[in-house]
């Protein structure tokens, strides 16, 4: 998968309907998110992320890419996201420096096994 590819299927992962997200997560996937419980394995991963309100926009920044073996990616950026607020509507803005884990099961089909976002510490936060 070339880089551009790579982008566009990270940045759909942010913004695609549930059942996208369902087809591209693997079953063992493990994840760490900023909201309970955290760190998250397999269906709960799934569950977790096709349950929440989807972002209506994305911007990936500071984008790195490793191809440490044939079949693994391993992508590291900024996410800078925004979705409708649940109560007054307004544009609710998140940043997170995420990582995804993707692994290639045949000839152009790649699943996420691994994703994190770790939103920016807060001072005097441990």
């Amino acid at each position: 998968m070339d880089d551009e590819r790579v982008w566009a299927f990270e940045e759909s992962l942010w913004t695609v309907t549930p059942e996208h997200y369902r087809d591209s997560i693997d079953e063992h996937c493990l994840m760490a998110l900023p909201s309970e419980p955290h760190l998250l394995e397999g269906r709960a991963a799934m569950d977790a992320v096709i349950h929440t309100p989807r972002w209506t926009n994305v911007a990936l920044t500071a984008r790195h890419v490793a191809r440490p073996q044939e079949g693994i990616i391993v992508v590291a950026y900024t996410a800078h996201a925004e979705r409708a607020h649940p109560e007054h509507g307004g544009a609710q803005p998140y940043l997170a420096y995420c990582t995804s884990t993707y692994r290639r099961l045949e000839h152009e089909v790649w699943k996420v096994i691994q994703h994190s976002q770790t939103p920016p510490l807060v001072s005097g936060q441990a």
